[in-house]
């Protein structure tokens, strides 16, 4: 349903409401939730859906001395083909493993964590990926960054 609102509809400023009514603060804390929620499952092995793109662990072999090589799991955001085929986005081939079960965001819990609302805490969610889909069209840099 994001997904395919990102790749039909620009942003405007009367599709944030939910946003606007929220300060700076609150947004962080609201997303604060959702990185802890994020790291939790790629903890348990679990990749998250979260609209357009998969956060996930990939498995690499890192050089360590005398050329002795160590396994390793990284943390990658994988952006959905469709979004990174409309946005004509260059981005290198991840793949999540197979055994990697695939959960969406558990607004339910993210809210009981930050104690918001439960539909606050996914209206500025979907809001804010709008906000950046947004800037992606417009070819704005964008930084966003989890703890």
């Amino acid at each position: 349903k994001m997904q395919r609102y990102l790749l039909s509809n620009s942003v405007g400023p009367g599709d944030l409401p939910n946003l606007k009514e929220l300060n700076t603060n609150e947004i962080c804390k609201i997303w604060s939730g959702t990185s802890r929620y994020i790291r939790r499952q790629l903890l348990r092995k679990r990749a998250v859906e979260i609209g357009i793109g998969v956060f996930a662990l990939v498995s690499e072999h890192t050089r360590v001395e005398e050329g002795e090589v160590l396994p390793v799991e990284r943390p990658v955001f994988i952006m959905s083909k469709s979004l990174k085929a409309f946005y004509n986005l260059e981005c290198d081939e991840t793949k999540i493993p197979d055994e990697t079960s695939i959960v969406h965001l558990n607004f339910e819990e993210i809210a009981a964590k930050t104690f918001f609302r439960r539909e606050i805490v996914e209206h500025c969610i979907r809001e804010t990926l709008l906000c950046f889909a947004g800037a992606l069209r417009d070819n704005k840099e964008v930084e966003f960054s989890f703890k």
